[in-house]
């Protein structure tokens, strides 16, 4: 769970051993969901955290059935997100990114 993907996604790929040994390392991100609040993200994560791994593969699959690797997509959306108009606020809400 984390309120910036990108920045944790750089955290995991310069310290890859930091929470996990060298056969266990995260290599590539397929699959996240984005959460409003932090009390639902907090219980999407307990409830996710109780599945097996045939269930989390259950879970991808549909969005991501070919394992592709996600990062290099939010890296371009992020750079190509529009910006407000000079001197008019965004309206949009602000939304949390939330990994498995």
């Amino acid at each position: 769970m984390c309120t910036d993907l990108l920045k944790t996604l750089k955290f995991y790929g310069e310290m890859p051993t930091l929470f996990f040994d060298s056969a266990q390392q995260l290599n590539r991100l397929v699959y996240f969901e984005e959460i409003n609040t932090e009390e639902q993200a907090m219980e999407r994560f307990k409830m996710v955290s109780t599945f097996t791994r045939p269930q989390k593969e259950k879970m991808i699959r549909p969005v991501n059935p070919d394992w592709v690797d996600l990062t290099a997509g939010l890296k371009y959306e992020s750079g190509v997100r529009v910006r407000p108009i000079y001197g008019r606020p965004s309206i949009q809400p602000a939304r949390r990114a939330v990994t498995f």
